[in-house]
C-alpha cells in the first residue's frame, strides 16, 4: 500500500512526469489545454487510452498495458471501469492518482476534493489516489461552502439543467445529430406535437433535442437516480456533514456545456440574502451575476452564481443559481488545481 501524508507532496518549482488516461476523450482534452494554460510545471507529458494516435508530438500509449513507472501525477478521466482496473496499479507504481470517475469518491480512504473547499482532506493519501466529485457537485460546492460556514447547512433542495457533455462525446454527438434530425420542423413540432417528427430516443429516455430528461440514467435507492444519489452523497462528504438531507433531481437539457443548479438551502442560523451577496463575493472560484447562464460559463473557471434571495419556507432559507462549466471546473479544471496544491 502506497503512503502518502502531507498535502504539499512536491516542492514548488520542481518539474512533473504527469500522465493523462483517457487522453483523447472531452474532458481528456480539456485536461491538455488547461495544463497548458496554467503553465504547470511538466518535465514529461504521457499520454493514455487506445494505443495509436499521436497529439501534439506526444504518441498516446496503451492504457491497460502501460508501464506507469517514473510518473508523478495521473489524472484519470476514462470511466469508471478502467479506474477501479489501473488507478491502483498506477498509485503502487508511484505516482498520485487524481481520479475523475465515480470509481473511488464513496471510499473512506480516498479524500473528494474541491480544491477551493476542502483541499485539506488531501493531507491523508492511504491509497495515493483523490478523487474528483460529479461536475454537478463540483459546480455547487464553491457557493455553498462559505454559505455553510456562515450559517450551517440544515437541508438542500437541488434542481439541476446538466449539459449533454457531461455524458461525454457521445452524448454531443447524440444532441448535434437529433438537432439535424428535427432541423426546419422544429416550429411545426412545437405547435403540433407530431410524434413522427421526433427523432428516436438514444442515450436518455426520451429524445433529448428540443426537449428536456428528468430521469437521467439509472434509478437507485427511493427511486432517485445515480446522478441525484451522487448529488447527495458527495455533498455530504465533501462539506463533511454526514447525515445531511438531500433531495435532488437531475435533468438532462439541450445544452452541449455548461451545467446549472438550482438550490434550495436551509441553514441552522440566519442569513440574510446581502450577506450572501457578500460571502459569495468574496468565495474563491465563485464569480456573481445578474443572470447566470450556461453561454456565459462555458469556457470560464469558475461558477457563476445569481438569483440569491430568501426563501421564505423554511426558517433560514436561501434560494440561489449556480452554473459552471462542466468540463473544466466540472472535471479537468478541478483536477489540475488539485495537482498544484500538491505542489504547494
Amino acid at each position: 500500500m502506497v503512503h502518502h501524508f502531507a498535502v504539499h507532496r512536491f516542492q514548488r518549482g520542481q518539474q512533473l512526469n504527469v500522465g493523462i488516461v483517457g487522453a483523447t476523450g472531452v474532458v481528456g482534452s480539456t485536461m491538455r489545454a488547461i495544463l497548458k494554460e496554467r503553465n504547470f510545471p511538466i518535465a514529461q507529458l504521457r499520454l493514455f487510452a487506445s494505443a495509436g494516435k499521436v497529439i501534439e508530438g506526444v504518441t498516446v500509449e496503451d492504457a491497460e498495458s502501460a508501464d506507469y513507472s517514473g510518473l508523478d501525477i495521473v489524472l484519470f478521466s476514462a470511466g469508471g471501469a478502467t479506474s477501479t482496473a489501473l488507478a491502483p496499479k498506477v498509485a503502487a507504481a508511484g505516482a498520485i492518482v487524481i481520479d475523475n470517475s465515480s470509481a473511488f469518491r464513496s471510499d473512506p480512504e480516498v479524500p473528494l476534493v474541491v480544491a477551493e473547499v476542502n483541499a485539506h482532506a488531501m493531507a491523508h493519501l492511504p491509497k495515493g489516489i483523490i478523487a474528483n466529485p460529479n461536475c454537478t457537485t463540483m459546480a455547487v460546492m464553491p457557493a455553498l461552502k462559505p454559505l455553510h460556514d456562515e450559517a450551517g447547512l440544515k437541508r438542500l433542495i437541488a434542481s439541476t439543467y446538466q449539459a449533454v457533455s457531461g455524458a461525454g462525446l457521445e452524448g454531443i454527438a447524440v444532441l448535434a445529430r437529433q438537432l439535424d434530425h428535427v432541423g426546419d420542423k422544429a416550429r411545426l413540432l412545437a405547435t403540433s406535437g407530431h410524434d413522427d417528427l421526433l427523432p428516436a430516443a438514444e442515450k436518455w429516455a426520451v429524445p433529448i433535442a428540443h426537449n428536456v430528461v428528468p430521469l437521467n440514467y439509472v434509478l437507485g435507492e427511493d427511486d432517485y437516480t445515480e446522478e441525484e444519489l451522487k448529488l447527495r452523497d458527495e455533498s455530504r462528504k465533501i462539506l463533511e456533514i454526514p447525515g445531511l438531507p438531500v433531495s435532488g433531481t437531475c435533468v438532462r437539457v439541450p445544452v452541449f456545456t455548461g451545467h446549472s443548479v438550482a438550490l434550495n438551502a436551509e441553514f441552522e442560523r440566519p442569513i440574510s440574502a446581502a450577506r450572501a451577496l457578500e460571502l459569495l463575493g468574496q468565495a474563491p472560484g465563485v464569480v456573481l451575476s445578474d443572470c447566470p447562464n450556461p453561454l456565459e460559463a462555458t469556457g470560464k473557471d469558475p461558477v457563476f452564481v445569481g438569483r440569491v434571495r430568501v426563501d421564505r419556507t423554511v426558517e433560514h432559507g436561501l434560494a440561489l443559481f449556480v452554473v459552471g462549466d462542466n468540463l473544466r471546473k466540472g472535471a479537468a479544471l478541478n483536477a489540475v488545481q488539485i495537482a498544484e496544491a500538491l505542489i504547494g
